[in-house]
């Protein structure tokens, strides 16, 4: 912990930023209970194990067994270094952070953050450029001329770099970056003569944030007959293109809000539909939809709606997305564009309230997407073809998990094909059985329809382990349970860990009279004794114990106690007598302990 910041400073940060709030814009929360559960951003799974209680304060995973409070989630999650996180907690709450030595700022290096820095100075110079100047006019009025108003130029920064060699290298010459390492990082580029020149020049600006809104990248768009059309910076520590969405800065206020996103392809798509009033819009960086990006628009939302150019390519790619969300669990629908175009000409064309009621309002279902994708690789006036069609569209209703949707497009291809639904339906039920599918599954990705505890599986453990845990869950929660713990167990608990965490605990009631979960895992340094304790923390207790409660754990553990002392006081007897070399005495020892050890378990 640095000792720059006072432990008062550190409790006033952890308690302006409430956990349940933090936790919420990285993944999708829904509250089950007293706690609230999300999909786990530290491993993958399609079924919520990840919980965060607003009571205590903290989160614990029961997938993957990472746990801890504010600090730690935001170290955790972003790799920071503590004070980092303390920084972005500062900052949010509006609470003053001393400065501290550079080796406690920061876990990126001094490279990239020289290059965040330049990035930042970059990003603004080309939007004033581009608002302000004469030498951004052109740029200013490429994007007039695709209808782009002043507000959403400002909004995404939009700018322009002039068609000047050296305008960038001098500027940033003068803040004093080093021309190595903004050439390494694509932010200049080298001549054929060996000279820094701008890598951009002639082009308008995209700035790509990162999820903080930290420019890590740029997209350029010639507006000439220069090539490449489109010139993005190239991948460094910083920028990973297949991890990251392009506006997801802006747009995940929107999406947590919405319980939806829109992934579009491109910058100008993104743009004009989040003009248009399509606020939860995002984009991929040039490339095909990862899983790294799939699996983050999941952690935020269920539902997913593709609005791809709806052309041939388009189609497939959104084919190709759609896959890709579905295995991560998502519902996906896609945008119903009329046939060969694309969402900005679309927008253009006909405004931004039929963009919104026609496009993305009336998406498609996937299974309406995907009959139609299907139909393109069959000439449906032949009967051959038209047969092979409908055998490859049951084969896929067959795994879509509800029947209503089955019935319901079953019905679609016995009023299209005029195919009894007898002879459909035991089509689908024989790809069923094959596919080895029971019955139908009810929403198993649903937060809803589940005990509270679920999430809390009591683990096979022996009855005096289990009582530790149980005694230390109850430790942290009533101050009242400490005083007789003390006196009574001390630091005999059996289970080395549990010494540690009691310990811990009578030195943390020491200081502070009131329980406090997220306070009490900040004393400690080790991350795993961190994770144990809010993996008990989360063990479910009752508001007030009874003495006799507190008596049965105790009596259970010192009984495991004294136990092991007697095994351990006889075994040591026996190991005298067999150096003394008396093996009656040892055999008569060995049976003592047998006879010990077979009582030590009825009573377990």
């Amino acid at each position: 912990m640095p000792k720059q910041v006072s432990e008062e400073n550190i409790e006033e940060i952890r308690r302006s930023n409430d956990i349940v709030d933090v936790i919420g814009d990285y993944i999708q929360l829904k509250k089950q209970g007293r706690n609230f559960f999300g999909l786990c951003p530290f491993h993958g799974e399609q079924t919520p194990s990840f919980s965060v209680t607003q009571e205590k304060q903290i989160f614990h995973c029961f997938g993957c067994g990472k746990g801890g409070n504010v600090i730690t989630f935001i170290m955790e999650m972003e790799g920071y270094t503590f004070y980092e996180a303390l920084r972005l907690l500062s900052d949010k709450s509006g609470i003053e952070l001393p400065e501290v030595s550079d080796e406690q700022k920061s876990s990126i290096s001094m490279e990239s953050q020289s290059i965040l820095s330049a990035s930042e100075w970059i990003a603004k110079l080309y939007h004033h450029l581009l608002r302000y100047t004469k030498d951004g006019n052109e740029g200013y009025r490429y994007f007039k001329d695709r209808g782009i108003e002043d507000d959403t130029i400002d909004a995404f920064q939009l700018g322009f770099a002039p068609n000047v060699k050296d305008f960038t290298a001098e500027f940033l010459k003068k803040k004093g970056f080093h021309q190595q390492i903004l050439v390494k990082a694509g932010l200049l580029s080298l001549t054929e003569n060996n000279i820094a020149a701008d890598r951009f020049r002639s082009r308008v600006i995209f700035p790509i944030r990162n999820h903080l809104g930290k420019t890590v990248a740029f997209g350029g768009r010639t507006i000439s007959d220069q090539e490449p059309k489109y010139l993005n910076s190239p991948e460094s520590e910083l920028f990973q293109k297949g991890k990251l969405l392009y506006n997801f800065d802006l747009a995940k206020k929107h999406i947590r809000k919405q319980s939806e996103a829109v992934l579009f392809e491109g910058y100008m798509d993104v743009i004009s539909a989040y003009q248009a009033g399509v606020k939860n819009a995002v984009a991929t960086l040039g490339t095909s939809l990862t899983d790294s990006q799939a699996r983050l628009l999941r952690r935020y939302v269920d539902t997913v709606i593709i609005c791809y150019d709806a052309d041939a390519a388009g189609n497939e790619a959104a084919y190709k997305a759609a896959e890709l969300l579905k295995k991560t669990g998502c519902q996906v629908k896609i945008a119903n564009l009329r046939e060969n175009m694309d969402p900005d000409d679309f927008i253009t064309e006909f405004g931004a309230e039929q963009f919104q009621q026609e496009v993305i309002k009336s998406s498609l279902t996937f299974t309406n997407f995907y009959m139609r994708y299907l139909k393109k690789n069959y000439n449906l006036t032949l009967e051959g073809d038209r047969i092979q069609y409908i055998e490859k569209v049951l084969e896929y209703l067959a795994t879509v998990d509800s029947s209503v949707e089955r019935e319901y497009y079953l019905q679609e291809i016995n009023d299209a094909y005029n195919v009894s639904m007898d002879s459909l339906k035991q089509e689908i039920a024989g790809y069923r059985q094959r596919m080895g599918i029971g019955k139908d599954k009810i929403n198993k990705n649903r937060y809803t329809n589940r005990a509270p505890n679920d999430n809390y599986t009591k683990k096979l453990l022996p009855a005096f382990q289990n009582a530790e845990r149980q005694l230390i869950a109850y430790m942290l929660q009533d101050a009242s349970v400490i005083d007789k713990v003390q006196e009574e167990i001390g630091a005999s608990f059996n289970v080395d860990d549990h010494k540690i965490i009691a310990t811990y605990l009578y030195a943390y009631y020491e200081d502070h009279e009131e329980p406090d979960v997220s306070m009490f895992v900040e004393m400690l340094e080790d991350d795993r004794l961190k994770q144990l304790v809010t993996e008990i923390a989360m063990i479910p207790v009752y508001d007030n114990i009874t003495h006799d409660e507190i008596n049965d754990y105790i009596k259970t553990i010192l009984v495991e106690n004294s136990n092991k002392q007697d095994v351990q006081t006889l075994k040591e007897e026996q190991r005298i007598a067999e150096q003394q070399n008396d093996p009656i005495k040892a055999a008569e020892i060995a049976m003592q302990i047998i006879e010990l050890q077979k009582q030590w378990k009825k009573i377990k």
